[in-house]
């Protein structure tokens, strides 16, 4: 299996995602028109740790503690597991507020501390990285990460870390065949060059690069993946799927796996969002495959031909 090397931890090349696990404010029903419970969820979990896929990536404000809550169940008791939990700034916040949701995360997690914590947006980031600070020094939190966070944002949260002898870890951000500004603003070469593992999530654009998704088997209408990828979106894609299901044909796999496999090939760790057993199978599948620099260059060329680039409300342009 491939794998990175985040500091003192090897983690494996594909990163499992959980937020359309459980219900509630940015839950899986309002984003994703699923409705899933943990009893849907455990073979989907079981699956993943039997293939060895043992980090996931959940946050606070997936279902407002929703997701949290249900991986915890299956956690409890194992030592196998690999935790990326977030603190997202929203409002009006006090100064104990990353140190309170950490605690509501690891009570939810069942757990003593978070491997890798993120600061989920990059409002005020003097203030809230430094909160970050007596939390890595407890061993609360063991890495530490920035979401959302342009090449600016990213350098600062690192020196704030650096002036306490700590170190940033890793970043966040949305990056996809439809979406390379983390690319293009130099954030990717500046994680390479200084040891951060970058993340990368929405890599299959909520299912909109899987392959199964066009105007004649759309997204469920009223959801946010549905407003964002509405029919006309699916219509310009299609000739991004097209090259993605014939290079899939060559590698004998799905076309998800080659949107995956081009995140890893790209220096990154995708972080996918799973809620059946079978999208296990192809994140494992993704990782053994190795694409030409043919390949991908026909797959660059023709996800910018598509015109469509799509970045979620919470997102800022990292140019």
């Amino acid at each position: 299996m491939k794998t990175f090397q985040l500091k003192n931890i090897t983690i494996p090349a594909v990163a499992l995602g959980t937020w359309s696990w459980g219900n509630g404010a940015n839950g899986g029903d309002a984003v994703f028109g699923n409705n899933l419970t943990a009893k849907d969820l455990k073979p989907v979990f079981d699956a993943a740790m039997d293939a060895g896929l043992n980090l996931w990536d959940t946050a606070a404000v997936y279902g407002m503690g929703a997701s949290e809550t249900i991986l915890g169940q299956f956690i409890r008791g194992r030592n196998d597991v690999l935790i990326s939990t977030k603190f997202t700034p929203r409002g009006e916040q006090t100064d104990e507020a990353v140190e309170e949701f950490l605690a509501g995360s690891l009570q939810r997690l069942e757990r003593d501390h978070a491997d890798v914590y993120w600061i989920h947006n990059p409002k005020d980031v003097q203030r809230w990285t430094s909160k970050l600070i007596p939390l890595m020094k407890s061993g609360k939190v063991k890495y530490a990460g920035v979401s959302n966070h342009n090449l600016e944002e990213i350098k600062l949260a690192a020196d704030i870390l650096a002036q306490e002898g700590l170190q940033l870890s890793a970043v966040q951000n949305h990056y996809s065949l439809l979406y390379r500004s983390s690319e293009e603003a130099g954030i990717i070469e500046y994680c390479n060059a200084n040891d951060l593992i970058f993340f990368s999530y929405m890599v299959l654009e909520q299912g909109a690069l899987t392959g199964k998704y066009d105007t004649k088997h759309p997204f469920k209408a009223g959801t946010r993946r549905g407003d964002a990828f509405d029919e006309k979106v699916l219509a310009e894609l299609e000739d991004l799927i097209g090259v993605m299901r014939e290079i899939s044909l060559h590698h004998h796999v799905e076309p998800a796996e080659i949107a995956i496999a081009w995140a890893i090939a790209k220096g990154t760790v995708p972080i996918i969002g799973v809620t059946k057993p079978s999208h296990i199978a192809s994140a494992v599948s993704a990782m053994d495959v190795q694409l030409s620099d043919a390949e991908i260059e026909e797959l660059e060329r023709s996800a910018k031909s598509t015109g469509v680039e799509i970045r979620g409300a919470w997102e800022k342009s990292m140019i």
